[in-house]
């Protein structure tokens, strides 16, 4: 299965946090899950590091890339297609980065693996 991984998951999956649910940790272990994570995770990530609100080995950039390829994550680019979609998305939910995910997982077709249940408002599947 093809899944937009969240970025709190991500994190959570990197660290062996607790807090990834066991139905994420399955996911995440499957071989057979296509795991991807959106260009608007990276930037997110980047920007809270930048602030000092995300403690992340430096060069931040490496570190995220490096896990990518360690966890066998592809990266989601942005396509016309998801700004097609982010533009149609109803003022549900304020956080842009979370706005933008939706728009990705609606034009490709794919669910996201989040916890923040807010987003089944935008008809997305979450997983």
């Amino acid at each position: 299965m093809k899944v937009l991984v969240d970025t709190h998951v991500f994190l959570w999956a990197i660290t062996g946090s607790p807090k990834l649910s066991r139905k994420h940790r399955t996911l995440w272990l499957d071989e057979a899950n296509e795991l991807c994570l959106s260009f608007a995770s990276v930037w997110e990530m980047l920007i809270k590091a930048g602030l000092g609100r995300l403690p992340l080995p430096a060069p931040h950039t490496g570190y995220i890339f490096r896990q990518m390829d360690e966890n066998r994550m592809t990266f989601l680019g942005v396509r016309a297609s998801h700004f097609t979609e982010l533009e149609s998305l109803p003022p549900l939910h304020r956080d842009p980065f979370d706005r933008m995910l939706v728009a990705q997982a609606r034009a490709e077709g794919i669910p996201i693996a989040t916890t923040d249940s807010a987003l089944r408002r935008y008809g997305v599947k979450i997983w």
